[in-house]
């Protein structure tokens, strides 16, 4: 018997929602051949993958859209809604890349949304991402929210937004997928300062973390 080194880290839990056997096949596959990934469990509705999740308490649940019973948006909702006392981590694997369903699952708590012709190295690299805390969305998706926001709307009546010019100037660079680092480059400020920034930001905005800051971005400053 092997015995794995003293002080090795645990490999993230995860747990698969998705209604096709094939495509949880394929991804157990993927995730299991990580060293620091372990899939713990399987369902293939949405009301099984709650009941399953709140069971095992995975580090990390992989949900499709589309399933039976409840819908991967309200399987987000359920886990890692704003309501929800201990959330657990959502990543949104999905065919579907509709603007609404994006929005959706961010404003509700996903940490990424990721299209599956997006290929494997991204499912990967949003497993470390989810995990590290950060949101990874496939970058087709990413541009064409951009292109929204920075397309000419007739102008509407807003709220007064409750950040300073530079919080919001900083919450726009948290909605392209930038990192503490790249944001102090682009601004000129250390790391530390941006993530001071980006936690007062949280704070004034009552969101969870850079996934809501975003969604707000996207809808706000629009």
């Amino acid at each position: 018997m092997t015995i794995p080194p003293t002080g090795a880290p645990t490999p993230v839990r995860i747990l698969l929602a998705d209604d096709q056997e094939d495509i949880r096949g394929g991804f157990r596959l993927l995730l299991d051949s990580q060293p620091d990934m372990t899939v713990v469990g399987e369902a293939a509705d949405g009301a099984a993958a709650v009941e399953l999740a709140r069971e095992l308490r995975p580090d990390l649940v992989v949900a499709d859209i589309r399933m039976p019973v409840l819908d991967g948006l309200e399987v987000t909702r359920r886990l890692a809604g704003p309501d929800v006392p201990d959330p657990l981590r959502v990543l949104v694997v999905t065919t579907f890349d509709h603007d609404d369903y994006v929005r959706t699952a961010l404003r509700d708590g996903a940490c990424g949304f990721l299209l599956k012709r997006s290929g494997p190295g991204l499912l990967i690299e949003g497993v470390r991402a989810a995990m590290a805390g950060d949101v990874l969305i496939s970058p087709q998706i990413t541009v064409r929210l951009l292109r929204s926001v920075a397309a000419p709307v007739p102008p509407a009546p807003r709220a007064p937004s409750p950040l300073t010019p530079r919080e919001e100037e900083i919450t726009r660079l948290v909605a392209e997928g930038l990192t503490n680092a790249e944001i102090g480059t682009r601004l000129f400020i250390s790391p530390g300062t941006a993530k001071t920034h980006i936690a007062n930001i949280q704070a004034k905005l009552k969101v969870r973390n850079r996934v809501g800051i975003a969604a707000w971005s996207w809808e706000a400053l629009s």
